[in-house]
C-alpha cells in the first residue's frame, strides 16, 4: 500500500471521504468519458470492420489484467497497477499512433503532442464531473505513475510530478504489461488479418518454442493460437517475476539501491532480446505493411486537415470548447477537442467542417 501522502488529492473531495483511495481512482477512470471513447479508438487497425481486432479499450483491459497478475506475483500493489493501466491511454488521439504522429506534426511549433502527457491533462483538467474541482482529482501516486509511464511509444514529458526520482515499481510493472500485451495481441491480430504467416514467425524463437501446431498454409493454426500465446505469456511473466525477485533481494541487501531505476520489475536481458525479435517481425510484416501504411496515411491526412480547418475557422468548435479559448488559447483548445475524438467522430467532423 502506498504511503498516506502518496494517496493525497490536490483538492478537498467530499465524494471520496471514507472510501478506499485507489478504489475511488479506479471508479473515476472507468466512469469518465475519455475511457468510454477508447472503445472506438484504433489500436493498430484503423476503423476495424471485424470484431476480432483489438481497439484501444480492449488493449487497455488486457494491460490492466496483466498488470494485476505481475503485481500479485511480485507483492506490489495490484489496485494501483490496475488503475494506472486503466488510465494509461486516456490521452490517445484517434487513429492510433498515426493520429498521434499527425497531431504532433500539427503542433510542431507548439511543443508537439505526446499522448501520455495528454492523459494527465485529461485526468487533471478536461474531465470535470464534479462541481467543486476540475479533473478527476486522482491520488498523487496514480498521477505520478501516469506521468512516468515509459515504453517504446511513451516518453515522459515535463510535469510537476516528474521530480527526478525513479518511477514507482507499480508504474514499471504497467510499462512491462503494456509492452508485453501489445506484442502478443498484435501477433494474434496480425495472423487474423493475414499480414503475418506461420512462415514469417519461424524466425521468432519465442513463438517457435510455444507453438506446437501444424505449419501448413491452412486454418489449422487457429485452434492452436491461444494456447501458444498463453505459453508465451506465462514464460514472459515468469521471467519478470524471477528478475523482479532478484532485484528485491538486492534492495534488501543494499538499501542504497532502493532508489535506482534498475531495481524495479524488469525483463531479463535474454527475454528482452526475445521480445525485440518478435517486435522486429511485427514492424516488418504488420506495422509497415502496405495495408496499414495506406490506412495510416489516410488517417494522418484526415486528422491534419480537420485540425487546420478548426484553427482557421473556430466557429466550428462546439460552444463549450469555444468558451475555453480565452483561457487556454485556440491551438490548445483545438488540440483538446481533436485528441478526444473517436475514429468515427473524427471522420464525421472532417466531413462536416470540410464538406
Amino acid at each position: 500500500m502506498p504511503a498516506i501522502d502518496a494517496l493525497s488529492r490536490d483538492h478537498p473531495d467530499p465524494y471520496a471521504a471514507g472510501l478506499p483511495p485507489l478504489e475511488v481512482d479506479r471508479q473515476r477512470v472507468v466512469h469518465c468519458a475519455a475511457f468510454r471513447r477508447l472503445q472506438h479508438k484504433t489500436q493498430v487497425f484503423v476503423a476495424p470492420d471485424s470484431d476480432h481486432f483489438r481497439t484501444r479499450l480492449t488493449h487497455t483491459l488486457e494491460v490492466a489484467h496483466l498488470s494485476r497478475a505481475i503485481a500479485a506475483r511480485l507483492e506490489l500493489d495490484s489496485d494501483l497497477c490496475e488503475v494506472v493501466a486503466l488510465a494509461h491511454d486516456l490521452g490517445h488521439p484517434p487513429f492510433g499512433h498515426a493520429g498521434e504522429q499527425a497531431l504532433s506534426a500539427c503542433l510542431r511549433e507548439h511543443g508537439g503532442f505526446e499522448h501520455n502527457q495528454h492523459a494527465l491533462r485529461v485526468v487533471e483538467l478536461l474531465e470535470h464531473p464534479y462541481p467543486e474541482f476540475r479533473g478527476l482529482n486522482l491520488t498523487r501516486i496514480t498521477r505520478e505513475c501516469i506521468a512516468k509511464h515509459e515504453t517504446r511509444f511513451d516518453r515522459p514529458g515535463p510535469h510537476p510530478l516528474q521530480d527526478g526520482r525513479p518511477a514507482p515499481p507499480e508504474s514499471r510493472a504497467v510499462d512491462l504489461a503494456d509492452r508485453v500485451a501489445y506484442a502478443l495481441h498484435d501477433l494474434q491480430d496480425g495472423l487474423y488479418a493475414g499480414l503475418l504467416t506461420l512462415d514469417d514467425l519461424r524466425s521468432v524463437r519465442l513463438w517457435r518454442d510455444a507453438y506446437d501446431g501444424p505449419c501448413s498454409a491452412g486454418d489449422e493454426w487457429r485452434g492452436r493460437l491461444r494456447p501458444a500465446i498463453d505459453r508465451m505469456l506465462r514464460r514472459i511473466v515468469d521471467d519478470i517475476v524471477a528478475t523482479g525477485t532478484a532485484a528485491a533481494v538486492r534492495r534488501r541487501e543494499t538499501p542504497d539501491l532502493r532508489e535506482t531505476p534498475s531495481t524495479g520489475p524488469a525483463l531479463s536481458a535474454e527475454m528482452a532480446a526475445l521480445i525485440d525479435e518478435l517486435d522486429a517481425c511485427l514492424v516488418s510484416r504488420v506495422y509497415r505493411s502496405e495495408l496499414l501504411q495506406a490506412a495510416d496515411a489516410q488517417a494522418r491526412e484526415v486528422l491534419s486537415a480537420l485540425f487546420a480547418a478548426l484553427v482557421a475557422r473556430p466557429e466550428h468548435l462546439p460552444p463549450r470548447f469555444r468558451r475555453r479559448v480565452d483561457e487556454f488559447g485556440l491551438v490548445r483548445v483545438v488540440t483538446d477537442y481533436v485528441a478526444g475524438m473517436t475514429d468515427r467522430y473524427c471522420m464525421d467532423e472532417h466531413a462536416r467542417v470540410l464538406g
